[in-house]
């Protein structure tokens, strides 16, 4: 004959597969917190990584000039492009970031180009104008400084600051508009721009 199970260990061995499924969820949770607390921690890390990065290519770039304001009088407009201002480089070498000087700030920006060069206004950055005296030409492009677009999506000046000869990039809100303005720019600093235009290796572009 079968001796029937007693009620009471019955509910002890429920009790103790309760107690080690509850176990087993604290631990699978102590994991979970675990992973998320160490993905936190390298992403900091890279932050700072790339922060501190940043600031050492600011500090090597610090004989930089100022940047030129635009004067009281700028002139007549010629043509006006509103877009995005992508960053600059040393001329001919696309992924030599500059940022000293704001000019590594990406922002919405507002071109005005007149007999007397040309108007970056950048709402949250600072403005600069860039004399028709120190413009070196214009042309399209598709990558600069980390940016990678279609061929032609990008509107690339060439201009000097103080002894640096820089590539700064812009793309227009109607990139139709990019062809008059590098004819424009091109006829105003009087040729082609000096910089040789650099070989676009994706590689290292992101």
């Amino acid at each position: 004959m079968t001796t029937p199970s007693h009620p009471v260990a019955g509910l002890a061995g429920f009790a103790g597969l309760a107690a080690e499924q509850k176990s087993q969820d604290v631990t699978d949770w102590a994991a979970r917190i675990g992973w998320v607390v160490g993905l936190l921690l390298v992403i900091a890390l890279v932050y700072w990584l790339m922060r501190e990065g940043w600031k050492w290519r600011g500090t090597l770039q610090g004989d930089l000039p100022e940047l030129p304001q635009a004067p009281a009088d700028p002139g007549a407009p010629t043509l006006t492009m509103s877009g995005r201002y992508h960053g600059s480089t040393t001329a001919g070498q696309w992924l030599d970031r500059i940022v000293a000087r704001g000019l590594g700030t990406r922002s919405r920006v507002e071109l005005t180009l007149t007999d007397r060069g040309v108007s970056v206004v950048r709402p949250g950055a600072q403005d600069f104008f860039i004399p028709a005296a120190e413009l070196r030409g214009a042309r399209l492009d598709k990558g600069i400084a980390g940016k990678v677009l279609a061929e032609g999506g990008l509107l690339v000046i060439t201009w000097r600051l103080g002894e640096k000869l820089i590539d700064s990039g812009f793309r227009s809100d109607h990139a139709a508009e990019h062809t008059a303005w590098v004819d424009a720019l091109t006829e105003l600093s009087g040729g082609p721009s000096e910089a040789a235009v650099p070989s676009h290796d994706t590689e290292g572009a992101r």
